[in-house]
């Protein structure tokens, strides 16, 4: 799945700290307006969905710094894979 064009899958592996974010999972909606951009967030009472400008800019924020600190897409895919074959 990692390998189609419109699905970016980001690893953080703990050696790289802490970060705004971790703890949680963060699904970004995203296509071509950005105005309709969705964020899903999983939580421990249900699922919470934001759509207003500020809290998508506050994501993006956030996703940036996990992009910047997450492994490249191949590494990302090796990471994985050693994780399976160590099961």
């Amino acid at each position: 799945m990692s390998e189609r064009e419109h699905i970016t899958i980001q690893v953080i592996p703990f050696r790289n700290g802490t970060f705004a974010g971790s703890g949680q999972s963060i699904n970004y909606f995203s296509g071509p307006v950005p105005q309709l951009d969705t964020i899903l967030l999983e939580q421990a009472h249900g699922s919470l969905l934001l759509d207003a400008e500020a809290q998508l800019e506050k994501y993006r924020m956030v996703i940036g710094k996990m992009e910047a600190i997450a492994l490249k897409q191949n590494e990302a895919r090796d990471f994985i894979h050693g994780l399976i074959q160590e099961l």
